[in-house]
């Protein structure tokens, strides 16, 4: 009860000095928020809505269950989870915070996964896209596509140790009963997916209907979110009380040999990694390892505006959010480490060798020259997607006017 109690008086106090803030410093706040907005609509809307309509859609059809059976018998030993969590695992790559949290979510609320399973899955399966990492941070901040290659490399692999180790979560579960004729075959996969579709006996009309209101009711959510965090790290900055807390941050990166001017951006990263990686990449007195190391820490961590994201994605279910809590700093701190390591052979010595001494370097090429790409069509996405999104928007209030009509009449 004294909890309780305590944590009322905390959350009041909180809310009453982000109010009396925003009175306080109503043009920096205003500031915020449309940095928060433009980020929304140009990049974060248009970039997730199609892998969330045509999540959804999979679903519905029963491909994600299809996928599943046939990927049971890798999923299971390595993480412990259905083989549905590697289309959750693909997806999220593909598509970045937080889809693998609604995917997840999304299983969960259809019975295909238990709650330990699913709090394992979400563990492992949010993570940054590829557009975000090469186009936005390594080319837009550090102007240095090769850098991409570390980061993504580091990411990955943070996030898949970070999968093994979750394994281990409920450790105290009882294995599903298995079968001895339930080895995969795509005709038993056909099968499973066949039943599914059928189960799911809404028109192809309406469930993609559904699944475009159920995709924009989720990236409204994730709007206010952002641009929430976005007005909170810029008042805690005015407040003085970002700069308090990196005066504690500058000690402990002293004991790990970090520039204290790393500090700083490093805490702004712990709310807003964009915010966060901008500022690491600007850090005057620190090496471009120092920088990585930092970034991909930042990356891993997520921050605390997804990681709200993916709280209030989860608590529509009853999968908890300490597990996923708990993951994100194994994966900064695994992601700092592999980072740390993949510099040496990766970025100085086969970048930089020539291409007769060198076989491995014209797959790096490549790599960076799929990076250039990525970074001109983050570039197109600033332009066109505001535009996509208005358009959505609009469909979305038709269908939702429509759809109101219809319940009333």
């Amino acid at each position: 009860m004294q909890n309780a109690k305590l944590k009322t008086l905390f959350l009041a106090t909180v809310v009453t000095l982000m109010a009396f803030s925003l009175i306080a410093f109503p043009q920096e706040a205003f500031d915020a928020s449309i940095r928060g907005l433009d980020m929304w609509w140009e990049i974060v809307f248009p970039s997730l809505l199609p892998f969330f309509i045509v999540s959804e859609m999979l679903i519905g059809f029963g491909v994600v269950k299809f996928i599943g059976f046939l990927l049971e018998p890798l999923m299971r030993p390595l993480f412990r989870v259905p083989g549905a969590g590697g289309f959750v695992w693909a997806m999220g790559m593909a598509s970045g915070y937080p889809s693998g949290a609604k995917l997840t979510a999304r299983l969960r609320q259809e019975g295909q996964l238990t709650r330990l399973e699913a709090e394992r899955l979400v563990c492992f399966t949010n993570s940054s896209n590829p557009l975000f990492i090469f186009g936005a941070v390594s080319v837009g901040f550090f102007y240095d596509v090769r850098l991409g290659v570390i980061l993504a490399l580091a990411h990955y692999l943070g996030n898949f140790t970070v999968g093994l180790i979750m394994r281990f979560h409920g450790a105290e579960e009882k294995p599903p009963n298995k079968k001895n004729d339930s080895r995969p075959t795509l005709r038993k996969a056909f099968q499973v997916l066949h039943t599914t579709r059928l189960k799911d006996n809404r028109p192809i009309g309406k469930m993609l209907g559904d699944a475009v209101m159920s995709s924009v009711h989720t990236l409204l959510m994730i709007g206010g979110f952002i641009i929430l965090f976005s007005v909170i790290n810029k008042l805690l900055f005015h407040l003085q009380i970002t700069g308090f807390i990196s005066f504690f941050l500058e000690k402990l990166f002293l004991l790990f040999h970090l520039p204290v001017e790393l500090s700083l951006p490093f805490l702004s990263g712990l709310f807003e990694i964009t915010l966060g990686s901008q500022m690491t990449s600007q850090a005057q007195d620190a090496s471009l390892l120092q920088k990585a190391i930092i970034t991909s820490m930042v990356l891993g961590f997520s921050g605390f505006s997804v990681q709200a994201q993916v709280a209030s994605i989860l608590a529509q279910t009853d999968i908890r959010f300490k597990p996923f809590f708990i993951a994100r700093i194994l994966h900064g701190c695994f992601a700092g480490i592999y980072a740390l390591i993949l510099w040496n052979p990766l970025y100085l010595k086969s970048f930089f060798q020539d291409s007769e001494s060198s076989l491995a370097l014209p797959v790096f090429r490549a790599m960076a020259d799929s990076g250039w790409n990525i970074a001109q069509w983050h570039v197109q996405l600033e332009t066109t997607g505001p535009i996509i999104t208005i358009f959505t928007l609009c469909c979305y209030i038709y269908i939702q006017i429509k759809r109101t009509a219809m319940t009333k009449a």
